[in-house]
């Protein structure tokens, strides 16, 4: 077992993760607001969350992954609204499509998922120990906690308490006893829907104190990693910080890891409408080249989204298809493990996917440098941890159509129709194909 090291937001430096009894370690990611179909960037939490619990899994802790689904939101009420439809309604089929987009990913799913509409009841619980312990207060049905009663707020953004906008808006400024407090729970509105019971008449939680329970709920607390985008470090992870440690009186996570946002002209927000939905790019580059589009960039980075970006990542999977037809089933030499080691290495220090990927690259070049067979199980351990161990697996047989279209564009070839060979060979890649002209002849190879 490798002793991790991952980057602490709040501490600005590597900090050795310590798992909790039985080698448990709980990762917390937060997920979508679901209000519309999740674009690429959504998924890359989701990718490396997923991915850095199956790392640690390999390394033999306990790892425990969560990723909640936030189904209360300002935001789903205002594109309900504007759809004129219910926001119940509008919730369950964005969740529904979330799931099914983000299962084309390949990568299972989360041991949790919870809703914040399952878990009302232990919302409104938290908000009753932040009013019971003096750190929150009621007004005119609302809830808010008090910003300046905890001396640690501010400790995981590195911000001057004085500097810090909520980003609330006029909204409840009037009920509010200082400018910087923020919502826990939001009385019902003239339009608004749903709402639930609670001590302070119906309404619904705000969104810090709907992450602060699911997370205790489901990991207790305080659990080993919390994770999310970075545009999440202010308000809302610093104000989930806040309320546990001001609630229950310790704290929420030890580990506060954040990931790089995806760039397309500036970071990509659904509200800015600079955005590629997952289900498109999934469409059209598929799920290898898009896990291999994540892994070439450091999560704590942020990385460029390009058709040239995804490009080059599609190269790189057909490289290792490439090279793992040359491998056979069976242990790898020991000559090779130095390399296999680098790789885990690698990961173990903050998860560092482009070094690991370069020692990926090694192992296969020594691999296909040897003259004799060299079993793959290094391989396939190594991409195993980043799903993509199916790029080991063997190719699927041509379809008799396929056969007979690249036949066909070899009579022209050998015709010398060249025109004719070069639309043929349009043909088959349009039907998901290629030929490859190998040492044995021909070869039908299915496009990354």
């Amino acid at each position: 077992m490798r002793t991790v090291r991952l980057h602490d937001t709040k501490s600005g430096e590597l900090k050795e993760l310590v798992p909790g009894p039985g080698n448990r370690v709980g990762v917390y990611a937060c997920g979508p607001t679901v209000y519309a179909r999740i674009h690429v960037g959504n998924a890359r939490p989701f990718v490396v969350f997923s991915l850095l619990a199956r790392f640690l899994r390999h390394e033999g802790y306990d790892a425990v992954l969560a990723a909640n689904i936030t189904d209360i939101n300002d935001k789903i009420y205002d594109a309900a609204r504007a759809a004129g439809r219910p926001s119940g309604e509008l919730a369950a089929e964005m969740t529904a499509a979330y799931l099914e987009d983000t299962e084309r990913i390949g990568l299972g799913r989360p041991d949790f998922e919870p809703k914040a509409t399952e878990m009302v009841p232990e919302i409104v619980a938290l908000i009753e120990a932040l009013v019971a312990r003096g750190h929150a207060y009621e007004s005119e049905g609302d809830v808010y906690f008090r910003v300046r009663s905890l001396p640690e707020y501010g400790a995981l953004s590195h911000r001057n308490v004085e500097d810090m906008d909520q980003g609330e808006g006029l909204e409840g400024a009037g009920r509010k006893a200082d400018p910087l407090d923020f919502a826990l729970w939001k009385a019902t509105k003239p339009l608004e829907d749903t709402a639930w019971e609670s001590p302070w008449g119906r309404g619904r939680p705000g969104w810090h104190i709907e992450c602060s329970a699911m997370a205790e709920t489901v990991l207790g607390a305080p659990f080993e990693v919390h994770g999310g985008g970075n545009d999440l470090i202010f308000p809302h992870h610093e104000n989930e910080a806040a309320q546990t440690l001001a609630g229950r009186g310790h704290e929420l996570a030890r580990i506060w890891m954040h990931n790089g946002m995806l760039e397309l002209e500036g970071k990509m927000s659904k509200s800015v409408g600079n955005i590629r939905g997952l289900a498109d790019v999934l469409d059209q580059a598929g799920r290898d080249t898009l896990l291999m589009y994540f892994a070439e960039g450091h999560y704590r980075q942020p990385l460029a989204f390009s058709p040239e970006k995804l490009e080059d990542a599609a190269r790189r999977v057909e490289g290792i298809r490439n090279a793992g037809r040359r491998l056979v089933p069976g242990p790898s030499p020991d000559a090779l493990a130095p390399h296999r080691d680098a790789f885990f290495d690698a990961l173990a220090d903050d998860y560092n996917t482009p070094r690991a990927l370069a020692a990926l690259a090694e192992w296969l070049r020594e691999a296909n440098r040897s003259d004799a067979p060299v079993g793959d199980a290094h391989a396939r351990e190594m991409l195993g941890v980043l799903g993509l161990e199916n790029l080991l697996d063997a190719d699927d047989a041509a379809p008799p159509e396929v056969v007979a279209l690249a036949e066909a564009r070899a009579a022209a070839r050998a015709a010398r129709d060249f025109a004719a060979a070069d639309r043929l060979r349009d043909e088959l890649r349009a039907a998901g194909w290629e030929v490859r002209d190998g040492a044995s002849g021909p070869e039908l190879v299915p496009v990354a």
